[in-house]
């Protein structure tokens, strides 16, 4: 319903004009050109609008993540979890955490000798056969002249270097961790390694040699092919294994090679030591100091210098198995 203004005249509905309702204003020369203009650019407008909202709804890549121009990037667009509703500015999952450089590799760390070996004589004495003859199972191994003993080192060193190595991916296993009351023996060693199917295997000892004798060497497998023994398919991976971890051992410790075996290059071949000719994957040993030296003693009872020893011959496995 509508109602008449405040000056019409109900009796008139015409008005003053003749016409119906109120008189008509003179219309402007503007406003016909005007009309045209706006006919023609509504239209226009209205195709631009919607072509822009065509490109924006296909957002970039054609993701569908909603219509350009709303100020949101891809990390923050709504995330639909299945089955629920859209969650605002969740952002979006971020990538996986990329692989461990040993993750799948195995490594067997061999901690020579046992504390225990001490009290159980006649068992360590026992002969196994190595491939090239017998020897005892295991020894008691040495000691620095105040009584640290090689075996207490060798465990020491080997629970760093286990922490190293697993901090990179790898799978770790022990020998021995004295939780056995003598060995293993040296054949059962090597099948521990063999039965693990592990990729590096390093036997951990320090020296016994006279005074005056120091330094490290890294003892590689010699080329055997005798009863129970046969090295040929790991002595080439076993010599790469050792002088990685030997040039490693060098920088981290800042120790030199052997000056007493190996020529000056901190590597030897040997052929009697079982735990070397039964092994069917990559083996060394390294002898990390002369214990029955003053200064290279002083270095192999000290806390920091084993990290630094472990950290050396982690870095060598690693380079090892990263090929």
């Amino acid at each position: 319903m509508s109602y008449p203004g405040p000056h019409s005249d109900p009796a008139d509905p015409f008005g003053p004009s003749g016409r119906l309702g109120s008189p008509q204003p003179r219309r402007s020369r503007l406003r016909r050109p005007l009309t045209v203009a706006l006919t023609l650019l509504v239209p226009g407008a209205l195709l631009g609008w919607l072509a822009y909202e065509a490109l924006g709804a296909s957002g970039s890549g054609g993701t569908g993540g909603g219509s350009a121009g709303t100020g949101a990037s891809s990390s923050t667009r709504a995330t639909v979890p299945a089955g629920g509703d859209a969650k605002p500015n969740t952002p979006a999952a971020s990538p996986s955490r990329a692989a461990a450089p040993l993750e799948g590799k195995v490594v067997v760390v061999d901690p020579g000798h046992n504390p225990a070996n001490v009290d159980h004589a006649a068992e360590i004495n026992r002969k196994v056969d190595i491939g090239t003859n017998w020897k005892e199972c295991d020894t008691t191994g040495t000691s620095t002249n105040a009584g640290y003993s090689e075996a207490k080192f060798t465990l020491d060193v080997a629970h760093r270097l286990r922490t190293l190595l697993q901090e990179q991916g790898a799978t770790v296993k022990l020998t021995q961790d004295a939780d056995r009351p003598f060995g293993p023996c040296v054949d059962e060693r090597a099948r521990i390694g063999n039965a693990a199917h592990a990729d590096a295997v390093v036997s951990i000892h320090a020296d016994g040699a006279g005074a005056g004798q120091r330094g490290f060497h890294v003892i590689l497998p010699g080329t055997v092919h005798e009863g129970l023994a046969d090295t040929r398919a790991v002595v080439a991976p076993s010599k790469a294994l050792g002088k990685l971890i030997a040039g490693d051992f060098a920088r981290s410790t800042g120790t030199s090679p052997s000056n007493y075996v190996g020529d000056g290059t901190g590597l030897v071949t040997r052929e009697d030591l079982g735990g070397l000719n039964l092994s069917t994957v990559p083996k060394v040993f390294i002898e990390c100091g002369n214990m029955r030296d003053t200064k290279d003693a002083a270095l192999l009872t000290s806390g920091a210098w084993r990290q630094k020893a472990a950290q050396g011959i982690s870095e060598g496995i690693v380079s090892f198995l990263r090929g």
